[in-house]
């Protein structure tokens, strides 16, 4: 029992942390309706993005923090301009391309610049753990990474409820056409979606690399943002957040249970769900008429 307790905090944890990096892909699609293959590489960088303002340029925590959100907004809003806003009106293949394209481009960046080896990434959150009685001991770090990932959510989730832009961004995600009929500007919203989705990457692997490790194999915890989308519904921002807690919960107690079949056990646990609902758990089918 204290063995499934403890494999349920660390999949807990992760799927936190997934939600997180799935959020970036759901508001990336709803706005622009672009499938964004880089989310797991954004993430990649994003964390070897604090790591050279933390460790190699020595600048204090807060600096480091904000530095690094700055620019991952900057990153998001420029590959929106100078790359995706070329291929406006092209067909859908075309951006998929780019996208993973651009991850590939990423990946090589962080491989080039910081090589393979893992690095060594001052702590954020603090070491030690909780006794809960009968000998069972839960990690803080991870603890304290689920509530950082839940006040994450929750600012975003304010942001999208009640500030002006984020009420651009629901009405473009809703109907484009009305949104423009309305004097919303289509170049920034895209723009916004970028830079937010690039921010919530930024954040989940800033997280991810202080509970694991910092290394090029970040990138592969991306992989499993695909079945968090799908799963909670494409877009669906409270579907994003119960597909990453029950991939991070499936993928952490199959690994556990039984090594190396998590990341099969989760697409598995896919198929079986786009058989059953192929619009996700919280997503809603359109009825378009022709």
């Amino acid at each position: 029992m204290s063995q499934l307790l403890l494999l349920g905090v660390y999949g807990l944890a992760n799927g936190a942390v997934l939600a997180l990096a799935a959020l970036g892909f759901v508001l990336i699609y709803k706005a622009s309706r672009v499938v964004n293959f880089a989310q797991g590489e954004l993430l990649l960088l994003g964390a070897y993005v604090f790591y050279t303002a933390r460790v190699a340029l020595h600048l204090p925590l807060l600096i480091a923090l904000l530095l690094s959100a700055a620019a991952a907004l900057a990153l998001g809003a420029l590959i929106e301009r100078l790359v995706l806003r070329r291929l406006l009106g092209e067909a859908p293949i075309a951006l998929v391309m780019v996208t993973i394209g651009l991850s590939a481009l990423f990946r090589a960046l962080v491989q080039l610049g910081f090589g393979t080896a893992p690095r060594e990434l001052p702590k954020l959150l603090p070491a030690g753990s909780v006794a809960l009685g009968a000998g069972l001991h839960l990690p803080l770090d991870r603890l304290l990474a689920i509530g950082l990932c839940a006040l994450v959510l929750g600012a975003f989730s304010a942001l999208f409820r009640w500030s002006r832009h984020g009420v651009a961004l629901r009405a473009m995600a809703d109907d484009q056409r009305a949104a423009l009929a309305q004097g919303i500007a289509v170049s920034r919203v895209y723009a916004l979606a970028w830079g937010l989705g690039a921010l919530s990457a930024l954040i989940g692997g800033v997280l991810l690399s202080d509970i694991t490790e910092l290394s090029p194999n970040l990138a592969g915890f991306g992989v499993l943002v695909f079945p968090v989308v799908i799963l909670g519904g494409l877009d669906s921002i409270p579907g994003t957040v119960a597909g990453g807690l029950i991939v991070g919960l499936v993928s952490q107690l199959a690994e556990g249970l039984c090594p190396g079949a998590s990341q099969v056990l989760c697409h598995l646990l896919l198929v079986l769900l786009l058989l059953l609902r192929p619009h996700g758990l919280f997503g809603e089918p359109r009825i378009e008429r022709v």
